[in-house]
């Protein structure tokens, strides 16, 4: 019988991947630093706004000298103005060149780097900036004004702005100057006392680098998790995990020996979210490729003019956008082409098939699902780029990652192989703890045998050969007559479905039995396609147990997701206690 501790996955690694890595003892941005001194002239992040009729899509290059130097000029900045080692510093920033420099000099500085979602409103902005404690921001300059709305319930004393048009490409920068940026809201007219211009700190400082020792287990990280739960917690990671994670996912990802400055990634995953910020930004920078920004991901056609443009090998995001590329009429009568990528990490949500398939087909790459966490940020399963991608599998663990399922009853008793179970597990890239949250990080870090082990919260299972598989969130699974019900396997037999484009199921409250639950399923169709709700139960009957089949739907335009595409159950929920009777 195969066990946990055996490593089964390890068969499964393609060529070339080992079975265990070394972690050099330098801190993150010393990536940056080796990549400069190597390839001062390699592109490493070019933007490009949208096209513009006649000219087509002009962009701007910063090279990995610029960002070096200016990352340098920025952090030497901050610790004149009172940084000081371990000091969180909050970014409000897109996917724009100003957040990596920003990026970049807070590690420089010694400082930890929290990101929060610049599309926040202003009280759950406020909430996460007090949290992490930052006496600096650095935003873009449409949030502006909100940031000084809330200073006050902060400790926030300076605000350092940039805007979005000082790395745009002269033409286009003059165009957004004359036709957009009062009318946008980024023109700020004048900083408030205390606060500074992004550009004018850069030249102030230009040539200078911070005298700071930051060393391996000093913390670069506070990434905010739990969007899908409502409660928020910043999940606090060393430079050492980082860096360890970085290499455990090039050893999965780079296995064709190709020069890794050949590759150049479609940045479309948020950057403020652990997933853009450690798989995209710092990966990329670590193996000296290009970064092609894209600012809003939720602009299907943007995305593509990137894709048109600058011919990205690799692709990281989630079943979403992908399933939207799928069906974009210009990907579908072959206007654009997707034939230049290789590979894409899909992460955040389950993967359909179908649109795995697809994209697969379209672009003759491969799309690997895979699965990280912000406590152990970010990668730890994925699919092998050349062996055996499995129906429904999470894929297998990265190098040095150990597994456990253990029992939902005791959480201590390890499952059978093939059970289900909570997923624990350990490796050099888990997280310290929560910051100021002493009770939830013993919940999540629990020593056994001698390790430090992670509880995720994630029901699982690991089959014979090592390949896991997601059943659901604890959180989220329902009792009905008495069963265990996972939403997620619901979710996946309606989307087989043809007409269903996207579907969120979650157990809501009963209306008519009191004290019991009822499963409801929210629907999002297809263009010009219609389904009935019976269509819907019989289409679940074929495939699902009485009790597992939704009798309840609602047909909506959009679903209500997280930055990364998670779908908010419990907004789903608030959605439906609120329309009964007695919540008005």
């Amino acid at each position: 019988m195969v066990t946990y501790a055996e490593r089964p996955w390890i068969k499964c690694y393609d060529k070339g991947v080992a079975n265990t890595l070394t972690y050099p003892k330098i801190a993150l941005h010393d990536f940056l630093r080796q990549t400069a001194a190597r390839l001062p002239n390699q592109p490493a992040l070019i933007t490009a706004p949208r096209k513009l009729p006649l000219l087509g899509r002009l962009s701007h290059t910063v090279t990995y000298g610029q960002l070096d130097r200016e990352s340098d000029a920025l952090a030497a900045a901050l610790v004149e103005l009172g940084l000081k080692k371990g000091d969180r510093v909050a970014i409000v920033m897109p996917n724009m060149v100003a957040f990596a420099i920003s990026f970049y000099a807070i590690l420089k500085a010694g400082g930890v780097v929290a990101a929060v979602n610049p599309t926040y409103p202003a009280d759950k902005m406020q909430l996460q900036i007090d949290d992490c404690d930052a006496e600096f921001v650095l935003c873009m300059s449409l949030y502006y004004k909100t940031i000084k709305e809330i200073q006050s319930k902060t400790k926030v004393k300076s605000v350092i702005v940039a805007n979005v048009k000082e790395y745009f490409p002269p033409l286009m920068k003059f165009l957004f100057e004359k036709t957009r940026e009062k009318k946008d809201g980024h023109y700020v007219e004048q900083l408030a006392k205390g606060d500074y211009a992004f550009q004018d700190l850069l030249k102030r400082y230009d040539g200078r680098k911070p005298n700071v020792n930051v060393t391996p287990e000093d913390i670069a990280l506070f990434q905010y998790t739990g969007g899908t739960t409502g409660i928020s917690k910043a999940a606090m990671s060393t430079h050492k995990a980082l860096v360890a994670n970085l290499l455990q996912q090039e050893s999965f990802l780079l296995v064709d020996n190709l020069p890794p400055e050949k590759e150049i990634f479609l940045a479309a995953i948020p950057l403020f979210h652990v997933f853009g910020m450690v798989s995209v930004l710092s990966e990329g920078v670590k193996l000296g490729s290009t970064i092609v920004l894209v600012v809003n991901a939720r602009d299907i056609d943007d995305v593509l003019g990137h894709i048109a443009t600058f011919k990205p090998t690799l692709f990281h995001g989630v079943p979403a956008l992908y399933n939207a590329i799928n069906n974009h009429p210009d990907v579908k009568s072959g206007k654009v082409s997707l034939k230049s990528i290789r590979a894409c990490v899909s992460g955040s949500a389950p993967l359909p098939p179908a649109t795995k398939g697809e994209f697969e087909r379209l672009s003759g790459g491969k799309l690997l699902e895979g699965f990280g966490m912000s406590e152990a940020p970010t990668a730890t399963h994925v699919n092998p780029v050349h062996g055996q991608n499995r129906t429904g599998s999470i894929g297998i663990p990265l190098p040095d990652m150990d597994m456990r399922i253990v029992s939902l009853d005791d959480g201590v008793t390890d499952v059978p192989v093939g059970e289900v179970g909570e997923l624990l597990m350990s490796g050099p890239q888990l997280m310290k703890g929560y910051h100021k949250m002493p009770t939830e990080t013993a919940n999540a870090l629990r020593e056994h045998n001698g390790k430090i082990w992670l509880y995720t919260g994630d029901i699982a299972r690991m089959d014979e050969d090592g390949y896991f598989y997601i059943v659901d969130r604890k959180k989220d699974m329902a009792l009905i007559g008495g069963f265990n019900v996972y939403p997620n396997n619901i979710e996946k037999v309606i989307k087989d479905h043809p007409a269903v484009l996207e579907v969120g199921v979650a157990a809501v409250p009963h209306p008519e039995k009191e004290g019991q639950e009822a499963l409801k399923a929210w629907i999002v169709l297809k263009p010009d396609m219609q389904v009935t709700e019976q269509e819907l139960i019989d289409h679940c009957s074929k495939y699902l147990a009485s009790y597992e089949v939704p009798r309840r739907y609602s047909f909506i335009k959009e679903l209500p997701k997280t930055a990364v595409g998670k779908t908010l159950r419990r907004e789903l929920i608030r959605m439906e206690t609120e329309s009964y009777p007695s919540a008005r």
